[in-house]
């Protein structure tokens, strides 16, 4: 684990982090070979994720592997790979800097491309007080649609977020209600649909309704795998009623009003919802006084206190030195070149267990000194997104 921090000067590669989903169909966006969205056992599902920077483990049932979901260093000499959960609880500060480390005692978030051929069944995410009584923490979760993911839209390019003005509790508990009868349980006829703008994204935080759209999203979320499906029948087929349950305390089995309960009603019923989920992207002040000839850093994750994400893009033929408050992890989706003392490069076709280089690790040391990034084009971006833990400073800043 020194070794592996040492040789590549404060910044690690990760191995890809595949993880299946029973319940979903891969859009087939995130670069793996076609053979190879299917690699696990009947009964699994297909890949329709890609964790990033994770530090957990994917909740997903009796069959889940032991290090699925969680992401592994790559020793650059030894080609061991080393789960990054004891890397972090190795280097402590050192890696993460020492006021995520001493405020959280572990790396406290994740990012993930989710890849969904259709869109996802309407369901939410708990806070810290209703995730607590299952032993999980609680769940904001960001999206963010990258244009360089989405060579196509899907089946339904629309998701359906929180409720409209005006509806009531019961409205929604007797929609829950229906949800062991068969069939659909029509609850998004109480939401609002949103047709969904590549290059743009949305903040959610605990206790608001969501049903994806179909499209390749970047997830920056807090790290935990904790939820509740309130939709009974999506993509014409049924979701399996357990799925209600899965993160209810057994006591409350099968009482509709906690799952009530776990609603943030006025943030699902806001009028001005738009307004204060919405995000488009904007420069750092930075970028800005840089004059953003030679590169262009923007902010695309900037409305939750657990977690931020920029896009960087250096423009063709430069070299810069791009430095950064805080650690983070990065996902390159365009170009080749170099970060640090490694190569970097975005895939095309990922075999299911090759290596890559497109996903590394920046110490919060490195990212205070500057990383140099070269891009080796002439006529091609490069482009990355970089996934930040919670209280970014800068963000702060430009906020």
């Amino acid at each position: 684990m020194d070794r592996a921090l040492d040789v590549g000067a404060g910044i690690v590669r990760f191995a890809p982090a595949w993880v299946p989903r029973a319940f979903c169909t891969p859009g087939r966006r995130i670069r793996l070979h076609p053979d190879d969205y299917f690699p696990f056992e009947h009964g699994r599902g297909g890949v329709d994720e890609r964790w990033l920077a994770s530090a957990i483990r994917a909740d997903n049932g009796p069959k889940t592997g032991p290090y699925e979901g969680l992401s592994l260093v790559v020793d650059p000499e030894g080609e061991a790979l080393l789960p990054f959960d004891e890397f972090v609880s190795h280097h402590r500060g050192q890696l993460i800097g020492s006021r995520l480390w001493d405020a959280h005692q572990a790396w406290p978030m994740f990012s993930k491309f989710f890849d969904n051929q259709q869109a996802l069944p309407l369901h939410v995410h708990h806070n810290d007080e209703k995730a607590g009584l299952v032993d999980k923490p609680g769940k904001p979760e960001s999206y963010y649609y990258p244009p360089q993911m989405n060579n196509h839209l899907g089946d339904q390019p629309i998701s359906f977020f929180g409720l409209q003005p005006g509806v009531s509790r019961e409205e929604f508990k007797e929609r829950l209600g229906r949800f062991g009868n068969g069939g659909d349980n029509r609850i998004t006829d109480l939401s609002l649909g949103y047709r969904i703008q590549v290059g743009t994204g949305w903040d959610i935080p605990p206790g608001v309704l969501h049903a994806p759209a179909s499209i390749c999203t970047y997830e920056p979320q807090a790290a935990c795998d904790v939820f509740c499906m309130c939709e009974s029948w999506s993509n014409n087929r049924e979701v399996d009623e357990d799925l209600i349950w899965k993160d209810i305390p057994e006591a409350d089995r099968g009482n509709l009003d906690a799952v009530v309960e776990l609603l943030d009603w006025d943030k699902n019923v806001d009028p001005h919802f738009v307004a204060n989920r919405f995000m488009a992207p904007y420069s750092t002040a930075r970028s800005v006084a840089d004059g953003e000839n030679e590169y262009v850093d923007k902010w695309i994750v900037y409305r939750s206190a657990s977690y931020s994400a920029k896009e960087l893009t250096v423009k063709p033929g430069q070299t810069v030195t791009i430095s950064d408050d805080d650690a983070y992890g990065l996902i390159c989706v365009a170009g080749a070149g170099r970060l640090g003392v490694h190569s970097i490069a975005s895939a095309t076709t990922i075999r299911f267990g090759q290596l890559t280089d497109d996903e590394f690790f920046v110490s919060e040391s490195a990212a205070k000194e500057g990383v140099r990034v070269v891009n080796h084009s002439d006529s091609d971006d490069l482009v990355m997104l970089k996934h930040f833990g919670p209280g970014n400073a800068e963000l702060g800043r430009d906020a």
